[in-house]
């Protein structure tokens, strides 16, 4: 059965802060779907790029141990991120391909009847130069559950978002928010 989520994405990207010199993490919020099928989990999910009006179709798949991100549109990608292996992907911008090398350390999952989060630590280089050691800290939390209970007064932080009860379909438009 496919159920309809709010998914935290923290550590995919870092932004150079211009005034420190120091680095941040970004943090992607959005609506999206999740169902599990055959073991496996999926998260199903929009996003938009500023800039641009084309929007990126992104598939999740994982299971305790191996995670996959899938990207079709304005961006294409297939990163594979599996404990011990080094995994090497294409991803392809609108500047540009880059060649991409993952080497996960390790993957892991925790799963309660309401949220599941998700850990992955890797390795990461770029065109077969390293470029850091990263992380990718994945949230996904119902909408039954939490700040998104029909039954609950919003907090301050659905109230930021716009309630996703009211309009799960436009937030295709503005699926990421980046948090400072």
């Amino acid at each position: 059965m496919e159920k309809d989520v709010l998914i935290s994405i923290r550590g995919l990207q870092y932004l150079m802060d211009e005034e420190s010199g120091e680095q941040e993490p970004v943090e992607v919020m959005t609506t999206g779907s999740y169902y599990k099928k055959n073991g496996h989990h999926f998260l199903i999910y929009d996003e938009a790029t500023e800039g641009f009006d084309m929007m990126t179709h992104n598939m999740i798949k994982f299971t305790e141990n191996a995670l996959e991100v899938r990207k079709r549109g304005l961006i294409d990608v297939h990163m594979i991120f599996e404990e011990d292996k080094k995994n090497i992907s294409f991803y392809h911008t609108p500047y540009g391909m880059i060649n991409m090398g993952v080497a996960a350390t390790k993957v892991r999952m925790k799963e309660t009847p309401d949220q599941i989060l998700l850990k992955a630590e890797y390795a990461l280089d770029i065109n077969d130069s390293y470029v850091g050691d990263c992380v990718i800290d994945i949230e996904v939390k119902l909408f039954n559950s939490g700040i998104f209970a029909s039954n609950e007064p919003k907090s301050v932080l659905a109230r930021d978002l716009g309630d996703c009860r009211e309009s799960k379909k436009k937030h295709a438009k503005r699926v990421s928010f980046c948090f400072r």
